[in-house]
């Protein structure tokens, strides 16, 4: 009964996360990537605190904010302020099917870090897997094409970079031992207030007063995105990897996410999906599957 609860809440993950490459684009219709993350941040950090208060952990979350404060200061300023700041600029620069392909090698790069952080090494499949992985990342990002002027570097650049704040935000978790939903919460709250401090230098060195006005259709697709990128969505994958007696089962369930994301891409924003984008992305989760083998 346990797993099938499970299955039922990743898949309930699951089938959000494929909407939100999808969210990100129309919402920075209306939106910088910074004032998209600013009211996503702020969704998510209430969402957990709604979450803590259902389930009566507020003592539990006060500890834990008290004892190790200066810990998720560090954590909130990777996640969410610094990670989702690059990853909604990648987005912003790049047409979503290029920016969530890349945006799906951040495991990769976790196992790459690990060689140093982790002093973990690396065997030949695992090297072999991320080589294809990464082939995948070069055919997303040229279109198979030699011309590489056509090629949006800052965009894959962004992308890229997003990757490597995410594999280290987790590498920093790997010992931690605070229970996920007041983890999240003190990690959206700390980076809630890194988000104002960005937001007042940003409009001290580059705003006009115009920018400050933000149409509701930008708040609620913020709104969206916070529920259904950050918070509801990780309590429901952290709920399911809890109640699963068979943890595989339940993680293969996330390759089908990029793909189901495809099919919103082409349906609701439109964009041609390229033959490369198909086979880079199919590469990319050849190698993640293989390197956890």
């Amino acid at each position: 009964m346990d797993q099938r609860k499970a299955i039922l809440y990743a898949l309930a993950a699951v089938l959000l996360w494929s909407t939100v490459a999808t969210a990100f684009k129309l919402a920075l219709r209306y939106l910088s990537p910074l004032q998209l993350l600013s009211i996503a941040a702020l969704t998510s950090l209430l969402t957990f605190a709604i979450i803590l208060t259902i389930q009566q952990r507020w003592r539990e979350a006060i500890q834990v904010g008290r004892s190790r404060a200066g810990f998720y200061i560090g954590q909130g300023f990777i996640n969410p302020a610094a990670y989702y700041w690059v990853l909604f600029a990648a987005y912003d620069q790049l047409p979503a099917q290029q920016a969530q392909a890349i945006n799906y090698t951040w495991a990769i790069t976790m196992s790459l870090l690990a060689v140093p952080f982790l002093k973990q090494s690396l065997t030949r499949k695992e090297l072999l897997a991320m080589l294809l992985a990464y082939a995948g990342v070069f055919l997303i990002a040229t279109g198979g094409a030699w011309d590489f002027s056509q090629t949006n570097w800052t965009g894959i650049g962004l992308a890229l970079f997003s990757t490597l704040l995410w594999a280290s935000y987790w590498l920093m978790n790997t010992k931690n031992t605070d229970k996920p939903i007041p983890a999240l919460f003190w990690c959206f709250f700390w980076g809630s207030i890194w988000l104002v401090l960005f937001n007042g230098v940003n409009a001290l060195i580059f705003d006009t007063p115009a920018n400050w006005s933000i149409p509701w259709a930008g708040v609620w697709a913020g709104v969206y995105v916070g529920l259904f990128e950050m918070g509801l969505t990780f309590f429901l994958w952290l709920t399911a990897m809890r109640l699963a007696t068979k943890t595989a089962q339940i993680s293969t369930l996330i390759f089908l996410s990029p793909f189901i994301s495809l099919i919103l891409i082409y349906f609701i924003l439109g964009e041609t999906i390229q033959v490369t984008t198909l086979i880079g992305l199919s590469l990319i989760c050849v190698g993640l599957y293989r390197l956890r083998e």
